[in-house]
């Protein structure tokens, strides 16, 4: 390996020069750049926590001290736990927006960015000695690209309706299209989304019900007037697997002048629908609809790959399970769940912006912890 790739190896830790760091000074045996990175790289390569990103570290010590300082040697379980648990989640955070913005600059193609916004619940990290239920962390992702853009833990899936606006403060929404599951239908999250230039596709459900029945009347009323002459915009697609068909119809209207809500839903411009038809291979078939509200009238294909995009975040929802296990951790400290979820999501933006491999998030974290040049490729996006 030579001397110039070290060196940019190095530069990693440049994006956390900033993060102030929260240990008296007089305890600062490790610095805190050499942690930060050392955590990266650990949790790419499969580690779960402290103890795992110490155990791995001691099996990389000779690579890690070609790029790091080290001035006192590795950092303990013991300092990587507690620096952890010390770190403002988002504090911390901020300082991978540089490095997402970098990815983002060097993969998007152009068109609007696809932001979902989703929330996952951390089963493991329940304390039951404090009377707390598992944490619930709200992400942001640019769906297309599958990268982390930010999160906020609470501690009661209800609160997510008050997380997801936190979430959404810290992006830049211009030009993007922000997709939510129905717990984000909330007047001061629409307008929110909209007052910063972003383009709304958010599901309606019974939460709001007078907008889930009168978003339901438009399509119905629309959809049969649009028999002879189409005044809506559609697009079809059709998938097969696991033995059945799945037929799926996107269909998107402008909402109509005398839509009785648009006083108390000022900035709602479209409304749309997404049916699905399964074909089982008993030759049953079911069949399942959903409501949307937009703050623009998109193209029909638009609409499909907005819906879509979101569906595609338990994908990722299903890597941190089954690939990083995240819901077997039993981590109680809600500083340190907070900060490991972030730096596992992380972990995937990192793994899924190489350009060189046609391998799964799971073949690649095997690779990186097999080889540290596969590894250096993983945190250079080569």
């Amino acid at each position: 390996m030579t001397a110039t790739k070290r060196v940019d190896v190095g530069v990693v830790g440049t994006y956390f020069e900033s993060l102030s760091d929260p240990r008296h000074s007089r305890n600062r045996k490790h610095l805190l750049v050499d942690i930060i990175v050392i955590a990266i790289c650990a949790i790419i390569c499969n580690a779960e926590g402290p103890t795992g990103i110490h155990r791995w570290a001691r099996a990389r010590a000779s690579w890690l001290a070609s790029f790091l300082r080290l001035p006192n040697g590795l950092p303990s379980r013991d300092c990587i736990r507690r620096l952890l648990i010390a770190l403002k989640p988002e504090a911390f955070q901020k300082c991978f927006e540089a490095w997402v913005n970098d990815s983002i600059e060097a993969d998007e193609s152009g068109g609007k960015r696809l932001i979902a916004i989703d929330g996952k619940c951390c089963r493991g990290s329940h304390d039951r000695s404090k009377e707390l239920g598992p944490l619930h962390v709200v992400s942001a992702w640019a769906s297309e690209l599958g990268i982390a853009l930010g999160q906020v833990a609470t501690e009661e899936k209800s609160n997510e309706i008050t997380a997801i606006p936190r979430v959404l403060n810290h992006i830049d929404l211009t030009n993007s299209i922000v997709t939510i599951d129905a717990i984000g239908c909330q007047k001061a999250i629409v307008e929110q989304i909209d007052d910063s230039d972003g383009i709304y596709v958010i599901a309606v459900k019974d939460n709001q019900p007078k907008l889930h029945d009168a978003v339901r009347d438009v399509i119905r009323e629309q959809l049969n007037e649009a028999k002879e002459d189409l005044q809506y915009r559609v697009h079809e697609t059709s998938d097969e697997g696991h033995g059945r068909v799945d037929e799926r119809t996107y269909g998107i209207m402008k909402l109509p002048r005398e839509f009785p809500l648009r006083k108390e839903w000022p900035s709602l411009r479209a409304v749309g629908f997404a049916t699905r038809i399964t074909t089982h291979p008993d030759g049953t078939q079911t069949a399942d609809t959903r409501c949307y509200i937009l703050n623009k009238h998109l193209g029909g294909r638009q609409f499909a790959d907005a819906v879509r995009g979101h569906w595609a975040i338990e994908s990722m929802h299903w890597v941190l399970d089954v690939n990083f296990r995240e819901d077997q951790h039993q981590t109680a400290e809600r500083t340190l769940v907070n900060n490991l979820s972030w730096l596992r999501r992380f972990a995937i933006t990192l793994l899924k912006r190489g350009k060189s491999e046609k391998e799964s998030v799971r073949g690649r974290m095997q690779m990186a912890s097999w080889s540290t040049d596969y590894l250096e490729q993983v945190l250079l996006g080569s």
